[in-house]
């Protein structure tokens, strides 16, 4: 089965195309080492919770939306290879000047334990 690493952060709505091109530029090396799929998702319809929510969790202010993002492995083994190509990458040294606050960025990485339909 396959393994996910998901990211949520918030992101200027002032940014959304300078972020758009920041995903074009650096998501591509994640399909280079190894994932089989990276998806940036912009929320459009992320309601406030009564206990907590997604604006909460990245600490969204007026003026942002939140993003949440995946990038899909063939497995974890794939995946930590992966990532530590990925870090490694020469590119990835001018990813310093992201469009967003990375400190507020969560993220994790994710066992499916169920997954429909089956492929």
């Amino acid at each position: 089965m396959s393994y996910i690493d998901g990211f949520v952060m918030a992101v200027p709505n002032d940014n959304r195309e300078a972020f758009i091109a920041h995903a074009n530029t650096f998501d591509p090396i994640f399909l280079e080492v190894g994932a089989t799929r990276v998806l940036e998702c912009w929320g459009d319809d992320v309601p406030d919770g009564k206990v907590t929510d997604f604006r909460r969790a990245v600490q969204a202010k007026d003026g942002e939306s939140v993003v949440f993002a995946w990038v899909e492995w063939p497995d974890k083994a794939t995946r930590d290879a992966g990532m530590e190509k990925f870090m490694q990458d020469p590119r990835m040294e001018t990813a310093g000047d992201m469009p967003f606050d990375g400190k507020r960025m969560i993220f994790g990485g994710f066992s499916p334990v169920l997954e429909l339909p089956k492929r």
